[in-house]
């Protein structure tokens, strides 16, 4: 076995970049994140951690920011965390969006919003018979997860976690993102469709097209139902497609 000092220096450095492609893929996976978060899920000292994080956010993979709190803010500072940019979600996403772009931007110019808004709605329909069959099988207190585990297999990262009279679904990935940032279509029609998956009114609380770090989207308990579903993308373009 090689000591580390007659370890050829390309050797080293492929060592290096797979530790760095797995501190992103950590990212990728679970959004983001501290430094702490990531020395734990990785077996990491956070020293290293923050080495190889300077090194990413170089290369502009990532970038630091206050962490968002829904709910009441504690005392003192928000912890930093660092979320990958669009660079770095491009390094990922071997989605061919310009050409989906391009083919959404003709269909609005030749048939239409609706028209757009019908092929969202269909779209996620296809997709979500999986998700259907996967939620019908499981337990009512776990619909919720067996929904994110479905979304991951399908590239979207998620997961489930309690919350106040509730639960979030968290996507941490989004293989159609750049299209959805022109488009919010087709975050709306997703949304629509958990909320049929379920059974019950959610809600968007943020989206990665949006600009958020996450996908998340609040699921009430059975009893606090909310008024209507909404998406951070809807509420400020009002359906129309940006620019």
């Amino acid at each position: 076995m090689k000591n580390v000092g007659e370890v050829p220096q390309e050797e080293l450095a492929t060592g290096e970049r797979s530790t760095r492609n797995r501190v992103a893929r950590s990212i990728l996976d679970h959004g983001p994140s501290t430094v702490a978060d990531l020395a734990k899920r990785l077996g990491l000292t956070q020293a290293a951690v923050r080495r190889h994080l300077d090194a990413l956010a170089h290369e502009n993979v990532v970038e630091p920011r206050e962490q968002r709190v829904y709910g009441a803010r504690t005392r003192g500072r928000p912890a930093k965390v660092f979320a990958l940019t669009d660079c770095g979600r491009d390094a990922f996403d071997q989605s061919y969006d310009k050409l989906a772009a391009d083919a959404l931007r003709w269909i609005t110019e030749h048939h239409g919003e609706e028209a757009v808004v019908a092929f969202a709605r269909a779209r996620i329909t296809a997709q979500a018979e999986t998700y259907r069959q996967a939620i019908d099988a499981a337990p009512p207190e776990q619909r919720t997860e067996a929904l994110a585990k479905a979304l991951t297999a399908d590239g979207y990262a998620a997961t489930a976690r309690s919350a106040p009279v509730g639960e979030q679904l968290c996507q941490h990935h989004c293989p159609v993102a750049h299209v959805a940032e022109q488009f919010p279509q087709l975050c709306e029609a997703e949304t629509e469709i958990f909320s049929e998956l379920l059974g019950t009114h959610v809600q968007r609380l943020a989206t990665i097209a949006h600009g958020d770090g996450v996908c998340t989207t609040f699921i009430p308990r059975s009893g606090s139902t909310t008024r209507q579903t909404t998406t951070p993308a809807s509420a400020s373009t009002a359906g129309r497609n940006p620019a």
